[in-house]
């Protein structure tokens, strides 16, 4: 089997690739990378002493993949992935747009002139802030619980929201340009006759993951509190309530791996994540950072943060159901994972250009 993984020298593209060259020394790996995120480039040389060849370009140039090999299947794991993208003053609404949806658009046609399927990787943020925002929860063990007496939705239970969950405005500008894209790829599919499978994914996280709080959280979070660097509650009444689940990037790769294998279903869209059990609150992260660094207090920021949401946990039943799927990684195995990395590499967060 031949892949091409777009994104390669990112932390997920670069992870999946490791894993799948891992599993099966046989598979011809292709990537491609523009390399302008710090870390990137470190990432390119191990890939490159594994035996996976790499190429320099940028989706966004539609001449960029004219020379690229064909292959059986397409990981796109490329993105601008921070959900206040083209808003936050570091990037545009246009460059966001270019980035994840006419890149997009471009790979399409890729798959459309060579016949490869795409795994494509979405988000969490493709639901509506604003119903999101009205579950219904309460304070429990330092953390927000949904309180499922009050649901009024099929698409929520307490093991988290489905495929199902409303996708209505806003679900900010990022969020937009990947739901278009997850329109765009499955027209292109039945259009052309090419198979598409789209994975909705929670919050990454694992060792070596680099970026901003808006793009890895955890990672950021461990690092940042063992730095002693400057953290914040915000928003939520600046006690840090806010719940996200996580799951680790070799339990994505076990899903790919299950997918192109197989036909996907008329309906290609499915939830990949930690779920309930992988959950957590930034106070309860906080508290697992003060056991293992020492304590490191967050300060308290009142004031609200756009698409910011109290309690985000994803429902994977449906991959579980139908294709077998089910996250091996829990999320203190994580954790400890991230922690060793950060005792390993203590300056991590400048080297990767996230302070």
């Amino acid at each position: 089997m031949k892949l091409l993984i777009t994104g390669i020298c990112g932390f997920v593209g670069s992870s999946l690739a490791r894993y799948c060259k891992q599993a099966d020394p046989n598979i011809e790996i292709a990537g491609i990378d523009n390399l302008i995120r710090p870390g990137t480039e470190r990432n390119r040389a191990e890939l490159n002493r594994i035996g996976i060849r790499m190429l320099h370009g940028d989706l966004r140039q539609a001449s960029d993949l004219e020379t690229l090999p064909a292959c059986d299947w397409v990981i796109d794991a490329a993105a601008n992935p921070s959900v206040l993208a083209g808003v936050d003053g570091k990037s545009s609404p246009r460059q966001l747009s270019e980035h994840n949806l006419v890149g997009t658009l471009n790979l399409l046609e890729y798959c459309r002139h060579h016949g490869a399927g795409l795994v494509m990787l979405s988000t969490s943020r493709v639901y509506s802030v604003r119903d999101l925002a009205a579950l219904p929860t309460r304070e429990a063990h330092h953390s927000f619980e949904l309180d499922v007496s009050r649901i009024a939705t099929s698409a929520v239970s307490l093991s988290g929201i489905t495929e199902q969950f409303s996708t209505r405005a806003p679900i900010s500008l990022y969020g937009a340009t990947k739901l278009a894209s997850e329109v765009m790829a499955q027209e292109y599919g039945l259009s052309f006759n090419f198979p598409v499978w789209i994975n909705r994914c929670g919050v990454l996280a694992g060792a070596g993951q680099f970026g901003t709080a808006e793009q890895g959280i955890f990672s950021y979070w461990l690092h940042a509190h063992a730095a002693r660097l400057k953290l914040r509650y915000i928003g939520f009444g600046g006690s840090g309530l806010q719940v996200r689940d996580a799951f680790h990037p070799d339990d994505l790769a076990a899903l790919i791996a299950i997918q192109i294998r197989r036909d996907p279903p008329a309906d290609p869209i499915f939830h990949a994540s930690g779920g309930l059990a992988n959950s957590m609150s930034l106070a309860q992260l906080t508290a697992w950072c003060d056991r293992q660094f020492g304590p490191h207090t967050p300060e308290p920021d009142l004031r609200p943060r756009p698409f910011d949401i109290p309690w985000m946990v994803m429902d994977s039943a449906r991959a579980r159901t139908e294709l077998g799927w089910v996250p091996q990684r829990s999320l203190g195995s994580i954790l400890t994972e991230i922690a060793e990395h950060v005792r390993a590499h203590p300056d991590w967060l400048a080297r990767c250009g996230a302070v």
